[in-house]
């Protein structure tokens, strides 16, 4: 991080500052390494340039005489092998073992344990934590798949860099939808009860409670979690003072900096914080990382930390995924309501994964006509409603949710255990181009913190198989199939080999 006490110098700017000239190095570094070497994709050299060789060596203090097993087991002796950690500069990073090794306030430790529930870190935690709340305070780049806890994360880590005693804004998380931004929010809020922080949550309004930017007072909340769009609106209008700044998370990273996403908002972003904070540590966390937004945010982050999963791991291996092959549309509703709800309702809560608005209606009237009570969502529905909604479900007055891909991301609800791909994810204008990270969203969504749960995957005609077996090469894992969509034992049999049944 940038010092005051130094002359300027080039690598103090921030990068917005220099990010055309970075990204002409960058694009030369690429051609010389492609032209240098054969055996290694330039990203990979541009990356091992800018990235310090692994320090995850024991300390001299801790080496010999056998009493290494005192100490914490440091990154590369934790029991994470799918997880590739990779460290910028000296620090050693201990892997915590519990949450009093991360040296946490009282407050926060309460919260964790008693309102929480929380009575040790994650794998991905215990791995993550210690490089985001161990001086200097490096950016990270960290990749992890749903239900494992990454949300804690980056909360704890907001929680632990503000100071409650300030009413100013210290830091900002921005999300891809409001859903996620208020559900991020109340995680915040339940984790730092006896703290004294509060958060104010930066979403678009309902009509109802509509009030002009222009005419709204400065907030003085410590943590503030939005959208984009309104977050922007915020600072432009100096709503947000961003000079405070000392933690900026982005939440499902990869679709807020993807180039169709929300990336220009999140640029301008992260280009405010950094020109009017300077030492603001940025965090991005996602479930998923396409080769271009890895590219993007190593050359964003020049000296930060990176962990990312392997692509075949990311999977969630306790998450049952079957295809089921079926005749028609029409065959699709008979096989949830006859087959699947048959046992499925018996086991927890579903989510039923749809491509458009009209799907959302019709698998909706096709359910209710037999007397299911089930909800259904969709992105035009107004906010108040959609929040109705997934109280609704939440709160279990109903079992089903249909849903298009407004939910697919970072909804979190323990008693999901069953999704149902009703139409396959795939890519914007294509016929039978699967959106990999959708997909593994989707599926994450069943299954959280490490429950068991199932996934069904309902293909109808060659343009579903193709999908289907893109996903399943894309990933490196074969999906079972139910043979027989009209036998009760055969769907039976798959929910007891997803634990789900006795």
């Amino acid at each position: 991080m940038a010092d005051g006490g130094k002359p300027p110098t080039p690598e103090k700017k921030s990068w917005a500052d220099v990010e055309e000239e970075e990204e002409a190095k960058a694009k030369a570094a690429a051609a010389e390494a492609a032209s240098s070497s054969s055996s290694s994709s330039p990203a990979v050299e541009a990356q091992a340039k800018q990235i310090e060789a692994l320090s995850l060596s024991v300390p001299e203090e801790h080496g010999g005489g056998g009493g290494g097993d005192q100490y914490p087991p440091l990154l590369d002796d934790s029991d994470e092998s799918q997880i590739q950690a990779v460290t910028s500069g000296g620090t050693v990073y201990e892997s915590a073992a519990t949450f009093e090794d991360l040296k946490l306030t009282p407050e926060l430790l309460k919260g964790l344990h008693d309102e929480m529930g929380f009575s040790r870190p994650s794998k991905i935690q215990a791995v993550t934590l210690p490089m985001i709340l161990t001086p200097p305070y490096k950016d990270l780049i960290a990749q992890a798949h749903n239900g494992s806890g990454k949300t804690t994360c980056f909360v704890l880590g907001m929680l632990s860099r503000v100071d409650p005693n300030r009413k100013v804004t210290q830091a900002i998380c921005i999300c891809p939808t409001r859903e996620l931004a208020q559900q991020n929010k109340s995680v915040l809020m339940r984790m730092g009860k006896f703290t004294g922080i509060t958060c104010a949550c930066a979403i678009p309004p309902a009509q109802k409670d509509y009030v002009p930017v222009a005419k709204m007072p400065k907030i003085t909340d410590q943590v503030v979690i939005g959208t984009s769009g309104t977050l922007m609106k915020w600072i432009n209008h100096k709503k947000i003072l961003t000079n405070d700044i000392k933690i900026l998370v982005f939440d499902e990273a990869d679709h807020m900096l993807a180039e169709d996403g929300f990336r220009s908002d999140s640029e301008r972003i992260m280009r405010d914080i950094q020109r009017s904070a300077g030492g603001c540590q940025v965090l991005l966390f996602s479930a998923t990382f396409n080769e271009r937004v890895k590219d993007f945010v190593t050359r964003v982050i020049k000296d930060g930390n990176q962990i990312f999963v392997k692509k075949e791991e990311l999977t969630l291996e306790k998450v049952k995924q079957y295809k089921v092959q079926v005749p028609d549309e029409r065959a699709k509703i008979a096989v949830i309501k006859d087959k699947i709800f048959e046992f499925g309702q018996k086991v927890g809560q579903v989510i039923i994964f749809v491509r458009t608005k009209q799907s959302t209606k019709d698998v909706h009237n096709a359910l209710t006509l037999e007397d299911y009570v089930c909800s259904s969502i969709q992105g035009s529905l107004d906010q108040s409603e959609r929040e109705k909604i997934i109280q609704e479900f939440k709160n279990g007055y109903t079992k089903v949710l249909i849903s298009t891909d407004v939910l697919a991301r970072g909804f979190d609800q323990a008693q999901v255990n069953l999704v149902i791909n009703y139409d396959m994810p795939i890519k914007f204008g294509t016929r039978d181009e699967p959106d990999y990270e959708v997909y593994l969203h989707r599926i994450g969504r069943a299954g959280r913190f490490g429950r068991k749960g199932a996934v069904f995957n309902l293909l109808c005609g060659e343009t579903d198989n193709t999908v289907m077996r893109k996903i399943e090469t894309y990933f490196q894992h074969n999906v079972p199939e139910v043979r027989n969509w009209q036998s009760e034992e055969d769907f039976e049999r798959a929910l007891k080999d997803a634990g789900l049944v006795e």
